[in-house]
């Protein structure tokens, strides 16, 4: 193909919150407020504790980082407390998305008069409109082009990526941002045992361009895939229309206006589903396991990962061949295969072969093979 229309990675960026809860604060709040609602609720059927060995086996997580930790830990509030910002101030979410793309503009030594296009991919927006992607656009500064948020929950990273990667095919576009603000602790109930300690907070970014304007080092888009099924197992009804509905229970122990899943189900389900998807992609790009020297993939669950990359490999990974961010990070949704490229890609040589790949609510999943060039 004419390196004026072959998408690659030029470069990434990423963004991580200060304040980091591991899972023994995290532990002695969910308990503190489980004590209370038992002593207040004495007829309704107990809270269990929560404790550090259950949530590192069932996850692997061990630790998180949130963009407000007090009140997260706070057993009244169990939720972020973030000022309300006005109208002329930047949104947090534009402000996290643009330090992330800050830093792969600067990674690429790229100016962003010489981006065409932001595309924020993130499980939530704090609203509706105007676009965050726009108010990303503006805070950086970019005076021409395009902007527009896209939502697919944890696979929105790797739908951006081939969104962005067919307008560099098409001609549309030669520079495109692909920005994942996620603040994940603002649509998690904390006070839901079963899934109190999964999520964490940040941003990334990734620069995807024209092969003939990108860097000497950069990643080349051998090919992308994206999939969808479905599935009610994993879900989060928080929209406009609640209103209509008669409001929120805030201080249920669960409620499907916050993250709620069927976690057995969607390790049952999600697991054959994508392992099957990404031999299949590598069939017809002509790769098999033994092409892959790494595995960028969605940091949700150790085990997820574990059981798909030895389908895909056909042995069990080694931390090499498929790096965890999840013990530090915990679930960054649409951020966590794209911070374990961040952190694990540079060393890898010239001609080496990787897979950057996300699944989650929808269901949905993507895959994006890469290799990198000298």
């Amino acid at each position: 193909m004419n390196s004026e229309f072959t998408p690659v990675i030029s470069a990434t960026g990423l963004f991580t919150p200060e304040e980091s809860i591991s899972n023994a604060e995290l532990v002695e709040s969910y308990n503190a407020y489980a004590d209370k609602y038992n002593a207040e609720n004495p007829d309704a059927e107990p809270l269990t504790h929560s404790s550090v060995e259950f949530i590192e086996k069932a996850s692997g997580i061990k630790s998180r980082h949130v963009v407000d930790k007090a009140s997260v830990l706070n057993a009244d509030t169990m939720a972020p407390r973030l000022r309300e910002r006005g109208n002329e101030e930047i949104s947090i979410m534009a402000e996290i998305g643009v330090k992330a793309c800050k830093a792969a503009l600067e990674a690429a030594n790229r100016d962003i008069a010489d981006v065409d296009a932001v595309l924020c991919a993130a499980s939530n927006m704090q609203r509706a409109y105007p676009a965050m992607a726009v108010e990303i656009q503006a805070e950086l500064g970019m005076e021409h082009g395009f902007a527009f948020d896209m939502n697919v929950a944890c696979s929105s990273a790797t739908f951006g990526i081939q969104t962005a990667a067919d307008y560099i095919r098409s001609g549309s576009a030669k520079s495109v941002l692909v920005v994942s603000p996620e603040i994940t602790s603002g649509h998690l109930n904390w006070r839901d045992r079963d899934s109190h300690f999964i999520f964490g907070d940040v941003a990334t970014a990734l620069l995807i361009e024209a092969k003939d304007i990108a860097p000497t080092s950069h990643w080349e888009i051998l090919g992308t895939h994206l999939k969808t099924q479905f599935s009610n197992n994993i879900r989060n009804n928080f929209g406009f229309l609640n209103r209509a509905h008669g409001g929120i229970e805030q201080d249920s122990p669960n409620t499907d206006k916050l993250f709620i899943q069927e976690g057995r189900k969607v390790f049952k389900e999600v697991v054959p589903m994508v392992a099957q998807m990404i031999i299949d992609h590598g069939e017809k790009l002509g790769l098999s396991g033994a092409d892959l020297r790494r595995l960028w993939l969605h940091q949700a669950n150790a085990g997820m990962n574990r059981l798909i990359a030895q389908r895909v490999l056909g042995h069990e990974a080694s931390e090499d061949e498929s790096p965890t961010v999840l013990d530090t990070y915990a679930n960054t949704s649409s951020a966590g295969s794209i911070i374990a490229f961040h952190k694990h890609s540079a060393d890898l040589a010239a001609g080496d072969t990787g897979l950057i790949c996300s699944f989650g609510a929808g269901y949905s999943a993507g895959s994006v093979f890469v290799r990198k060039a000298a």
